[in-house]
């Protein structure tokens, strides 16, 4: 990546880090967005690129986990109620 992308995506991973500690704090991202505009927009919108996907994979990878918890649940249930499965203590 550039210079211009590179700084972006610094910024955007620590806000990010920021949101997730403050519980969400939604309003970051247009604060920082304002004063990145009104120096470059071109730092603005590599900003917003770099939120938006690094968001996305968030959301993407959580749902990823969810879907392989409930494959390994599944598995497990079916291991579970197999005939002869019981390990019942003697």
């Amino acid at each position: 990546m550039g210079v211009t992308e590179d700084l972006a995506d610094d910024l955007a991973r620590d806000v990010i880090k920021y949101m997730e500690a403050t519980g969400g704090d939604e309003q970051i991202i247009a604060d920082i967005v304002q004063v990145l505009g009104a120096a470059s927009q071109t730092a603005e919108e590599a900003f917003l690129t770099a939120i938006r996907v690094r968001r996305a994979n968030i959301k993407a990878r959580a749902l990823l986990m969810e879907r392989a918890r409930a494959f390994k649940a599944a598995q497990e249930a079916k291991t579970d109620t197999k005939p002869g499965s019981d390990t019942a203590p003697d």
